[in-house]
């Protein structure tokens, strides 16, 4: 049977891709402490699901570096030593329920803007720490040995302290850094080779050829022959607040990054993103990996590249990666008995290498500092209180951040440059013109309660300088609101500001704001005729000592 025109290309960028979803599968789900075997039923899953509901004809979902160490961060501490891996298996089902039914109900109550709570310095910012918490925590099983610490010092120090009491297993660091520098540079050199997949055979047949396993070296072993029972997600009553906590982490990462990641290949063959379409994909996804032994997943950019690049047109490219898993399962489990753990440690270590941005960090710091000192703030919060705080950090510094701009605006006096029409901000212009007994004022931010305090007190600054005006005219375009606290205010500074022999004009409101005006009814203290449409309407007017022309204001 011959497949329609343009599905061949899909199947073999479906079996290109999958030399990436095996190693990196079991690699993310040991990164999230759990059995390397759950990556693979894990990407078996929510590739068949989000093909049928994700809205994107070429995003890649799997396992993935950025969720590991939060599923992990959820469920190891209620996973007691000595415990059965299923417990862990069955509690990061739970997390990726809870996931999906929050992905799901964001969906259907079109919150895509969540993904906005992550600004870009705040994101980049936890995105850096991460990358080194991830680092660390491979470290050891790159050396050859393990280490019983949590949180980024401590496991730092017992790396350490492992190095340093003689832990490391020679063969181990040797294949594990051969395979890490190999995919580096295979990556930074020859992008076309699939360098996973090069680093994963020749360790293979290292461990065959050389008895490594003889010599210290930890392989990943045969895994279970067949597809994941059907398993119903279960935990105690107990675990819920806990695992609800890392769900909503897990949600607003995965949400950032798939939006993001959509972006990226949409803007690249000209479709638009449709966030709320992506988040119900992905909630699917997480759903069917929760009753599979899965545990939450999110948009892989890297596997999605590789998709791109090997002519992936359509979703049958992530279904026939799950096919190929599927038959490597039922027919071959045994095919990657001898990969050496430390390889996988070199897999995720290279994902983390590629998560962090230092280039980024540095622009921010050129930029804006005010910005970089937010993804320090961000970076410090997961390198310092763990991933999921530093998640909460991250968030609260994003929010705290908009709220700053909007409580301290910008503001400034306009004046009429020589040579340039209409009125302009003095700090640019400092020669520029000022009309004697008019102040132009202009203030970027919608008036709310946040900042009405510092609206008033600058212009009662401009009230009290000498010369004294007649008439402080505010330039309102910029804002765009104004609640019943600043209202109040405007109201109260007017009839100081006419006590004192000045009046408080405005021009050029927005109609809904002026709206708001007349419904508080501001007019009856406010003359009716200092509003003007235009900043040069009302310079004319005042000009003369009082207003020639009142006019409705631009829409």
């Amino acid at each position: 049977m011959r497949l329609p025109s343009g599905y061949g290309r899909d199947l073999i960028a479906g079996t290109v891709l999958t030399t990436l979803l095996v190693p990196q599968g079991m690699a993310y789900a040991e990164l999230a402490g759990l059995p390397a075997i759950t990556g693979l039923y894990t990407s078996i899953l929510c590739l068949l699901a989000y093909a049928v509901v994700g809205p994107s004809k070429v995003l890649v979902l799997g396992p993935d570096s950025s969720l590991g160490p939060m599923i992990a961060a959820v469920i190891l501490p209620m996973v007691v030593a000595g415990d059965d891996p299923g417990r862990a298996v069955a509690l990061a089902s739970m997390l990726a329920l809870m996931t999906g039914v929050l992905l799901t109900v964001a969906s259907v109550a079109k919150l895509g803007f969540v993904a906005d709570l992550l600004s870009r310095p705040t994101q980049l910012g936890y995105i850096n720490g991460l990358a080194l918490t991830i680092l660390i925590g491979q470290l050891p099983k790159l050396f050859g040995f393990s280490v019983d610490a949590d949180g980024l010092f401590a496991e730092t120090a017992g790396f350490v302290r492992g190095v340093a009491d003689g832990e490391t297993v020679p063969a181990a660091l040797a294949i594990g850094a051969a395979g890490l520098l190999l995919i580096l540079l295979l990556r930074r050199y020859a992008p076309k080779i699939p360098g996973i997949l090069v680093v994963v055979v020749a360790s293979i047949l290292a461990v065959s050829v050389f008895d490594l396993a003889d010599r210290g070296v930890q392989v990943v072993g045969t895994l279970p022959r067949g597809l994941p029972p059907f398993t119903l997600p279960s935990a105690g009553w107990d675990d819920l607040g806990l695992l609800a906590a890392g769900a909503l982490g897990i949600t607003l990462v995965s949400v950032t990054d798939t939006i993001s990641t959509a972006s990226t290949f949409a803007a690249r063959s000209g479709q638009e993103v449709r966030g709320n379409r992506e988040m119900l994909g992905i909630g699917s996804a997480n759903l069917a990996v929760a009753f599979f032994q899965g545990f939450p997943v999110s948009t892989s950019g890297s596997r999605t590249a590789v998709a791109a690049q090997a002519g992936a047109r359509s979703q049958l490219t992530g279904v026939a990666g799950a096919a190929l898993i599927a038959l490597m399962l039922v027919l071959a489990p045994g095919l990657l008995r001898n990969l050496p753990q430390p390889i996988l440690a070199a897999v995720v270590i290279a994902a983390s290498l590629s998560l962090a941005d230092a280039a980024g960090a540095r622009r921010l710091w050129r930029q804006r500092r005010v910005e970089f000192s937010l993804a320090v703030a961000a970076f410090l919060g997961v390198a310092l209180l763990g991933v999921l705080p530093g998640i909460a950090v991250a968030v609260g510094f994003s929010v705290l951040n908009v709220f700053r701009r909007t409580w301290w605006p910008y503001w400034t006096v306009l004046g009429r440059p020589a040579g340039v029409n209409g009125y302009h901000d003095m700090t640019s212009y400092p020669e520029a013109e000022q009309i004697p007994g008019i102040v132009i004022f202009r203030f970027d931010a919608p008036l709310i309660f946040a900042n009405a305090r510092t609206f008033r007190e600058e212009v009662r600054a401009l009230a009290r300088a000498e010369p004294k005006p007649r008439f402080i005219v505010v330039a309102a375009e910029p804002i765009t609101d104004v609640d019943t606290t600043a209202a109040d205010m405007l109201e109260d500074l007017d009839a100081e500001l006419n006590a004192a022999g000045i009046s408080l004009v405005f021009a050029e409101l927005k109609t809904p704001v002026r709206q708001k005006i007349d419904r508080y009814k501001l007019t009856r203290s406010i003359d009716p005729a200092h509003f003007f449409p235009t900043v040069e309407d009302a310079a004319s007017a005042l000009r003369g000592g009082g207003p020639t022309r009142v006019g409705p204001p631009p829409g």
